[in-house]
């Protein structure tokens, strides 16, 4: 084994161990590399655009709040290339990272796909069950957790912050890892990963496992989370995580990786940043800046274009059914009924839908918007027309543009101004 810990930190300045052991959450995003298991592939210049505007959530403080994972070099060269661009043109904004294999040679080809990137970062997968060991390596979990330290070493060597990720950490040994993740640690490893490669975990069993792994590790053993969403569970889980002390939690924008996908990264940050003390207890601060949270909308919806995810109605956070009203009580009080206020907090204006639910009021309002003021009779003649086409097209939204046909056809009066 190489350099101790204290070896390398006299060389090493690593701005996400020093945020995850002040109590700040650093999001690993990995909607480029992960992503891509779900079947999407990311440009080099979108990954480059992606990574800057979500560093840019949190202003100057970008590094120290997202590990921004760009891709997996081994893959081809256009992966390397497109990884070396992140590195080498959002470095400032992010920290950079690129995903491996547990080879000498793919660590040394990830490091240097983001070599000369300030706080670059490799992680390397490595199995830690002894099913995914068997399929991944052909040896026992213990054998493949000790070689973990040459990929600390070889990583260390190009002058590059190495992460251990390990895989299907929720079928293994827990003591078997806790005494890995605290020697790999001593050797240089910046952050230990545990994975939910196949997303089977249930919330108390996640809550179970890293409250049982921080016991068992030292102080210096920074844990992150990795948790797939196949049973739907991939926020509770995250935040199960976080409540039991961990502070670097992998996320997706949209929730997009490996078949069901996991931790959306809107939902997550959302969640963080407005119900903080609500999860994790009064006083709880978890940024060195804040996160700027009208950014998120815009970035969701770059990032639905590039991919082809579509938004829909009950995307939460930044789906197109928030900030949306249709029916009379929530036009008329909208934030009895609503948990936060989207325009406050996220910037998304609030818009009055004409739907086959529809009141009066309703009806009026959007009436309105299009330059029409109604009587009491043309507005229950409206009414009557929206419900029953809705129902003949079998389609709940009449657009703005249908409802003013029909009225100009009418010949209703403009309103005056």
């Amino acid at each position: 084994m190489g350099r101790t810990r204290s070896g390398y930190e006299e060389a090493f300045v690593d701005l996400v161990r020093e945020s995850a052991q002040a109590g700040r959450m650093v999001l690993w995003e990995e909607s480029a590399r992960d992503g891509a298991q779900g079947k999407t592939l990311m440009s080099a210049d979108f990954r480059v655009r992606l990574a800057r505007a979500q560093g840019a959530l949190f202003g100057a403080d970008g590094p120290r709040h997202v590990v921004f994972a760009a891709g997996f070099p081994a893959v081809c060269r256009e992966e390397f290339d497109a990884t070396r661009r992140v590195a080498l043109e959002a470095g400032d904004a992010v920290t950079p990272a690129a995903v491996c294999r547990g080879t000498t040679a793919d660590v040394r080809q990830a490091c240097a796909s983001v070599a000369g990137a300030p706080g670059a970062r490799v992680m390397v997968v490595v199995p830690a069950s002894e099913v995914m060991a068997d399929v991944m390596v052909h040896r026992p979990p213990a054998q493949a957790l000790t070689a973990a330290a040459d990929f600390v070493d070889a990583a260390r060597a190009e002058g590059t912050h190495v992460d251990i990720c390990f895989a299907d950490a929720t079928r293994a040994d827990v003591g078997l890892m806790a005494d890995h993740a605290t020697s790999l640690t001593a050797a240089g490893a910046g952050t230990v990963v545990l994975a939910d490669t196949v997303g089977r975990l249930l919330t108390h069993e996640a809550t179970s496992l890293f409250t049982d792994l921080h016991s068992r590790v030292t102080d210096e053993v920074v844990l992150a989370s990795h948790l797939h969403n196949d049973l739907g569970l991939g926020l509770p889980n995250t935040l199960a995580a976080i409540t039991a002390g961990t502070r670097v939690a992998a996320c997706s924008w949209l929730g997009i990786a490996e078949r069901s996908g996991m931790v959306a990264t809107e939902q997550l940050l959302f969640l963080l940043s407005q119900r903080a003390e609500d999860l994790l207890g009064p006083g709880t601060a978890l940024w060195h800046t804040p996160p700027d949270l009208t950014g998120v909308p815009p970035i969701a919806r770059m990032v639905a274009e590039e991919t082809g995810i579509p938004l829909t109605v009950t995307t939460p956070i930044v789906g197109t059914g928030v900030g949306t009203i249709s029916t009379g009580t929530p036009f008329a009080h909208p934030r009895t009924f609503e948990p936060y206020d989207p325009h406050e907090v996220l910037g998304i204006e609030p818009t009055v839908l004409l739907t086959h639910l529809a009141s009066a009021r309703v009806l009026r309002a959007v009436a309105q918007r299009l330059g029409h003021d109604l009587t009491g009779e043309e507005t229950a003649e409206a009414l009557d027309w929206v419900k029953s086409e809705a129902y003949r097209r079998n389609q709940a939204h009449i657009p703005d543009a249908d409802l003013a046909g029909f009225l100009d056809s009418r010949n209703t009066p403009a309103a005056t101004r």
